[in-house]
C-alpha cells in the first residue's frame, strides 16, 4: 500500500463528490502514517481509499462499510424481485 499526496486525496474528494452526488463528502489524510485515508459523510467515517502501484499504473480501491442497523426498516415494497 503507498502513501497518497495531499493532492491525490484532494482530486479523489472531488471525484467520489460528483460520481456519488454527495457535495458532504470528504476524503481525509490520516492522522498518522500507515493508517488508511478516509472518506466520511457529514463527518461520519463510512470507507476508507487505499491506493495501489503495479508496474507503473496506480489506481484506488474505495472500502465502504454499511452497518444493517443504518438500513431502513424493511418492508413488502423494499424486498428485493426474485
Amino acid at each position: 500500500m503507498s502513501s497518497m499526496s495531499a493532492s491525490e486525496i484532494a482530486r479523489l474528494q472531488v471525484c467520489l463528490r460528483r460520481l456519488l452526488g454527495s457535495p458532504e463528502l470528504t476524503v481525509n489524510a490520516p492522522p498518522r502514517a500507515g493508517l488508511s485515508v478516509e472518506v466520511a459523510v457529514k463527518g461520519e467515517v463510512v470507507g476508507t481509499i487505499h491506493r495501489d502501484e503495479d508496474e507503473g499504473e496506480v489506481s484506488y480501491a474505495l472500502h465502504m462499510t454499511i452497518l444493517e442497523e443504518d438500513l431502513p426498516a424493511e418492508t413488502a415494497t423494499a424486498r428485493p424481485r426474485r
